[in-house]
């Protein structure tokens, strides 16, 4: 249910055996939060958290996407935040599945985490993208982990642009792969700018036992050049090759590779 001047209502859980959480209410007015997305319960996806913003509205939380079920299901998506606030951080996988990707964020808001995978197997959400940024917040959000025996990291969202003179916002980093196969998540890229600096590119995610390392986002383009730096690329750890590093932009440093699998890899490229 949608809500005026307060936080949007809940989405309700799944059926008992199978069905999808609901998805969330939006707020529309006011500042709060919109509502979390409902849980499923043994099988199905959890439901996507709801809207934060509209008109007056300045500051709160988009809805958080609920949990997949237990058994199968993804995790919902995180709702999204308009003005000075933080979108919702995607939900968490049961057994087998995927997490929920974060909510993407508007002016001067931070992007929501991606959820993680499933604890046997699933990938992690992506990071939800940030949109413009006045100077204040505008980070994406990080890519969720794959916490299972196979699944890749989710990829980082990427920085807000920067306008009327303020620097680009700074990618999100990228998930962790899980514990046998599984990729890192790649480094989202940072926000360009016009007049100042790009934002700096995220992080690349940690490898599982045998995948590559995430590679590097890139540094914001700055139009006034200048500097800001790559991403650094995410580790192998047994076999697999690190994650380049991201370029940097202006002169601004590139990111260092990562380092590659301890039996058999090769170690990434600099940005």
């Amino acid at each position: 249910m949608a809500s005026v001047g307060g936080a949007g209502g809940a989405g309700g859980v799944g059926g008992l055996l199978w069905g999808n959480g609901g998805d969330g209410g939006a707020d529309w007015w006011g500042g709060a939060s919109g509502g979390p997305g409902g849980d499923a319960r043994l099988i199905g996806h959890g439901g996507h958290g709801g809207f934060q913003g509209g008109i007056g509205a300045v500051g709160g939380v988009g809805g958080k996407g609920g949990n997949g079920g237990w058994l199968f299901g993804n995790g919902g998506d995180g709702g999204a935040a308009e003005v000075s606030g933080t979108a919702g951080n995607g939900g968490n996988a049961g057994l087998i599945g995927n997490g929920g990707h974060g909510g993407g964020a508007g002016l001067d808001s931070a992007g929501g985490n991606g959820g993680n995978g499933g604890t046997l197997l699933g990938d992690g959400g992506h990071g939800g993208n940030a949109g413009a940024t006045l100077g204040v917040g505008g980070t994406g959000g990080n890519g969720g982990h794959a916490v299972g025996l196979v699944g890749s990291g989710g990829a980082g969202g990427s920085g807000a642009a920067g306008i009327a003179g303020s620097p680009g916002g700074s990618g999100g980093n990228g998930g962790n792969g899980a514990q046998w196969f599984g990729h890192g998540g790649a480094g989202g890229s940072g926000g360009p700018s016009t007049l100042a600096a790009g934002g700096a590119g995220g992080n690349g995610g940690t490898a599982a036992l045998i995948g590559d390392g995430g590679a590097g986002g890139a540094a914001g383009a700055s139009a006034a050049a200048v500097a800001s730096a790559g991403g650094n690329g995410g580790n192998a750890r047994l076999i697999g090759d690190g994650g380049d590093g991201g370029p940097g932009d202006s002169g601004g440093p590139g990111g260092t590779g990562g380092t590659g699998g301890s039996l058999l890899g090769q170690n990434g490229s600099n940005g």
